[in-house]
């Protein structure tokens, strides 16, 4: 896969240094408006161990330790917007735009008018686009034909995998979540007046009540739990490692503590990329590295009054980069399943 890759924030950059140790993935260009030492240098602060990178005039050269040649050589360009890039004359087969700026389809279609194949929103959209997949949950429904791709967020498919263990095992009457959600870099470090009250407070001394959008696209991915689902964000003064908090209500009497991790160690034990179960007496620096897209706290799982499960489940940006090159490597797969058919 020829990757472009508009935006080398957070995500961009663990997306950048997943690829680079992955021999079907080449990140072939990477926008950002940012100076080119400075996003070099916290590039080569983020990648994970065994790689490195350096930067050659407007090009970023990726290494693995014991590989003579470089294993990726990418080109470094500065763009405000999709319109500005030339993705035809780079070659690349699809965009993975993580710049957090650009979530509609209007704003994403300038991608593929500039010859990208497909558009991979690394969030969730505003709006409609042509699918949004979580992996794990309703990555079957996906078509080679689908050009505007959300793959949701860390938090929302950490929300559809816990659910989906839970209602394939028997219905619910209701769930609720909140996200325990480290505090995002569109947020202050001081007091400073931005788009409403709260968010206007410094991330970095407060916990900051706040929206999800998460719910919304879990009902649309898992039509089970349609019309049956609520939450809410809780922002904290945590930089990474992140905690999802789920109540599920049940009509008849509800699954005992065992048999909730008991189904959570199935799935596990089915899905061990996406989903993974421990018994440690975990925090949320222990998560860092995980790339799993659920890590579920067995400790964490409660039953009460007979009828309410309250399951915790953590997660961090790298495993839902690690989700998004998975959904970039399956439209490869259908599209090539498309091409021999």
């Amino acid at each position: 896969m020829r990757i472009g890759l508009m935006g080398l924030g957070h995500v961009g950059r663990q997306i950048y240094g997943l690829a680079l140790a992955q021999p079907d993935c080449e990140v072939v260009a990477v926008s950002d408006i940012g100076q080119p030492g400075i996003l070099h240098h916290l590039l080569a602060k983020t990648l994970p161990k065994g790689t490195s990178v350096r930067l050659v005039g407007n090009y970023l050269e990726g290494k693995v330790d014991g590989k003579a040649d470089p294993v990726a050589q990418t080109r470094l360009m500065a763009a405000e917007r999709p319109e500005e890039i030339p993705w035809d004359l780079l070659g690349v087969d699809l965009v993975i735009d993580a710049t957090g700026r650009f979530r509609s389809a209007e704003e994403l279609a300038p991608h593929l008018d500039n010859g990208a194949r497909r558009v991979l929103l690394s969030g969730l959209p505003e709006g409609d686009v042509d699918r949004v997949v979580l992996g794990g949950v309703n990555d079957g429904e996906a078509q080679s034909e689908d050009r505007i791709v959300s793959a949701g967020s860390a938090s929302t498919t950490a929300l559809a995998l816990a659910l989906k263990v839970l209602v394939d095992e028997r219905p619910i009457v209701h769930a609720t979540m909140t996200t325990v959600h480290a505090y995002t870099g569109d947020m202050s470090l001081q007091d400073h007046a931005a788009s409403d009250y709260r968010r206007s407070r410094s991330g970095a001394r407060n916990i900051i009540p706040n929206d999800t959008l998460a719910p919304n696209w879990v009902e649309c991915a898992l039509p089970a739990v349609r019309g049956k689902l609520s939450g809410f964000a809780l922002n904290v003064p945590v930089g990474e490692g992140s905690l999802m908090d789920l109540t599920v209500a049940y009509r008849e009497p509800a699954p005992e503590r065992d048999v909730v991790n008991g189904l959570f160690a199935a799935a596990a034990r089915r899905d061990p990329r996406r989903l993974a179960v421990t018994d440690d007496p975990v925090v949320s620096s222990d998560v860092l590295g995980s790339t799993e897209s659920i890590l579920v706290d067995m400790q964490g799982t409660l039953r009460s009054g007979g009828r309410l499960v309250k399951v915790l489940g953590w997660h961090e940006s790298l495993g839902h980069a690690r989700s998004i090159l998975d959904l970039a490597r399956l439209y490869a797969g259908l599209d090539s399943a498309a091409a021999s058919g």
